[in-house]
């Protein structure tokens, strides 16, 4: 079997692979999805018990679509296909639960008496203990209650819309509603969006308690000055939301008084480019402090850290990612569990955060050890930790009581043809993360074009020390390529103001540290023949590929552009005016970025034209009318190009091969 149907056959070897990992908040049990083998879609829902041996045991077969837990993960709500299922996980006893239409988003309270779930109707709902199907929220046409509005899951990676109290009597919800949101093409009645476009009017999003018995508070804070509802947190305490003004620059955290609603600031998060919030955060400590990620940017300092109440709590050497979760600590200050990098990009550690400061400052110690890609989940005593290597293909899952290893999960996923070995390095004065990798058997002293594989995108870090990243670039090696990937500015894991370098000028940022890091490579790496760079990328990658051989043609000599960015003025809201602002404030900004503007630029001399293929997913409407009229504008000034409409990787890649074959 050739690798791109293998690739398509088990997703990327994934198959068969643990994931959606939970710990029971007590540390009894470790929950996870799992299908039985390597092209086996199926997924199933197990249990690792922790009382015992700990061996796994099959809790419900598949297919599962998504489930949730009560914190103590002793029951769970099942979704597949719109059914809605309930498991006592102790007992494995499982029964179908009768709900009014489709189900998504299924989740028990903290008791795990009753599940709450939403309809295709808007509406927000809850099965009471005798199985009563009770509606709690809901209007109709343009509203919904419980939902995560698409900006929201998109941009800011809220993926929920309710949160339940933590005795189990109220839900605290979203209500959305979006008959603001329209566009209107010429000639055509106004169509209503998901994701409004940049400068246009975002989707209403207000915030409300809802009591069982029928009690209705609304939450109060400046929603016209501060739209954006980016995270919600009530485990204990009150909620805690932080909430963005449009131009995501100034922020605040706000605490929640459950009885009345009234909001009370507890801190403002600002920066001159865009406030970036920190996954996992903000939350209450057992103590009463609140926990808050911001940056340190003064002093010498630029890091991503916490705090308490103010109180710094993490060194500047680490770049936070995500607070997982809290673990034992000394008296009624808990330890806390957080992902982040110290010093390598390319490596993601967990790290045991101290909340009690003592006379010693800030104290933190690193858990992980062997290199890699590291992720974690944790409850009571119990710390699961997922290991991604240069040095094997998958996550390897290890469940720890203290310092102890006392079982791993069981990974079912097929091992790939091909074992890669990237050479990573960080290249220029801006110290770049990069990676080049060779065909299997290279022979020093040959030379071979160049692909370069990106996506360069904010928020996405392609030079990573883990293996199944690198599994498909092999492929591309193995066929006669140089493979180099780039980390520019604008990607995280360096710093924040690496980061954020880019605002309102991604593109001349970006290219030129793709340019001058190729450049930085080929004096390590003699091998790679500058003049035979082909580039490719997707999405944000598509957009930089492409702006790469249309802006520097004499660099890149051909680009394979998958559903491109093609005009930033139909990106969503909070994206496009993260980086770029509104386009009514800076139409010249937007028209610098545009793959249009550029396509209808006086054609350059023959010998600086350069091919592109264009790639759509046909099941996609949107993409395929832009990268229509992406090559309405580059036929229009008789710039080559191709256009391939498929998404399936057994014929993909092969069609992709073809084409840059024939013009490197």
């Amino acid at each position: 079997m050739e690798f791109p149907e293998l690739a398509a056959r088990t997703q990327l070897f994934t198959r068969g692979a643990p994931h959606e990992v939970t710990v029971a908040a007590d540390g009894s049990r470790v929950l996870f999805l799992r299908s039985a083998g390597p092209e086996d879609a199926t997924d199933s829902l197990w249990s690792l018990d922790l009382g015992g041996e700990a061996t796994e045991r099959l809790i419900a077969e598949g297919p599962i679509d998504a489930y949730a837990t009560d914190p103590l993960a002793r029951y769970a709500a099942l979704v597949t296909a719109g059914r809605m299922r309930r498991v006592d996980v102790r007992t494995g006893a499982v029964a179908d639960v009768p709900a009014t239409g489709p189900v998504t988003d299924a989740r028990p309270d903290p008791t795990g008496t009753r599940i709450a779930y939403l309809s295709p109707a808007g509406e927000l709902r809850v099965i009471e203990p005798d199985g009563a199907d009770v509606l709690l929220a809901g209007e109709g046409t343009h509203v919904s209650w419980g939902r995560a509005e698409e900006v929201a899951v998109r941009d800011f990676d809220r993926h929920r819309g309710y949160w339940w109290s933590p005795d189990g009597q109220t839900l605290l919800a979203t209500r959305v509603d979006d008959a603001r949101v329209t566009r209107t093409e010429v000639g055509e009645p106004p169509v209503t969006l998901a994701r409004p476009r940049a400068g246009a009017t975002n989707a209403e999003v207000s915030l409300h308690l809802l009591d069982l018995d029928g009690g209705w508070v609304d939450v109060h804070w400046d929603r016209e000055t501060y739209p954006y509802l980016v995270a919600v947190d009530w485990v204990e305490g009150g909620p805690l939301i932080t909430v963005l003004r449009r131009m995501q620059q100034h922020g605040l955290v706000l605490a929640v008084d459950p009885r009345t609603g009234e909001t009370q600031v507890h801190a403002e998060l600002a920066d001159p480019r865009w406030v970036e919030p920190v996954a996992g955060t903000p939350c209450h400590l057992p103590d009463g402090r609140v926990l808050v990620g911001g940056e340190l940017a003064h002093d010498g300092y630029d890091a991503r850290c916490l705090f308490a109440d103010g109180t710094l709590l993490t060194p500047p050497s680490l770049y936070l990612r995500r607070v997982v979760g809290r673990m034992p600590g000394p008296g009624n200050s808990p330890d806390l569990l957080v992902e982040a990098s110290d010093g390598e990009p390319s490596e993601q550690h967990l790290f045991r955060v101290r909340t009690a400061i003592g006379g010693g400052g800030v104290e933190s110690r690193r858990l992980t050890t062997a290199p890699g890609w590291h992720t974690g989940a944790v409850g009571g005593d119990v710390l699961v930790i997922g290991a991604r290597s240069l040095e094997h293909t998958g996550t390897r899952w290890t469940i720890w009581q203290g310092d102890t290893q006392v079982a791993k999960l069981e990974l079912r996923s097929a091992e790939p043809p091909l074992t890669p070995r990237p050479t990573l390095e960080r290249v220029t004065d801006r110290r770049l993360p990069a990676a080049v990798l060779y065909p299997a058997g290279h022979v020093a002293g040959r030379r071979l074009p160049v692909l370069l594989d990106i996506d360069g995108g904010p928020g996405h870090q392609e030079v990573r020390a883990e293996r199944s990243a690198w599994i498909e670039r092999q492929w591309w090696a193995d066929n006669g390529f140089a493979v180099v990937t780039v980390d520019n500015r604008g990607t995280p894991g360096v710093a924040p103001s690496f980061e954020k370098v880019v605002h309102r000028r991604l593109a001349d940022v970006m290219l030129t540290d793709q340019a001058d890091a190729l450049g930085a490579l080929s004096g390590k790496h003699p091998d790679l023949d500058l003049a035979r760079v082909a580039v490719r990328g997707r999405r944000f990658g598509g957009w930089l590929a492409a702006l790469a051989v249309l802006r520097r043609p004499e660099v890149f000599r051909s680009a394979v552009a998958q559903g491109p960015i093609v005009d930033w003025a139909q990106c969503g809201t909070a994206y496009a005016e993260r980086y770029l602002g509104q386009p009514i404030d800076g139409p010249e900004i937007y028209a610098h970025h545009s793959l249009l503007e550029v396509a209808a630029e006086p054609l350059p001399a023959r010998s600086t034209v350069r091919p592109m293929l264009i790639v759509a997913d046909p099941a996609d409407p949107e993409e395929s009318a832009e990268v229509a009229r992406l090559s309405t504008a580059l036929t229009r000034t008789n710039r080559p190009h191709e256009l391939l409409r498929e998404t399936d990787p057994a014929r993909r890649l092969p069609a992709e091969l073809d084409f840059l074959r024939r013009s490197v």
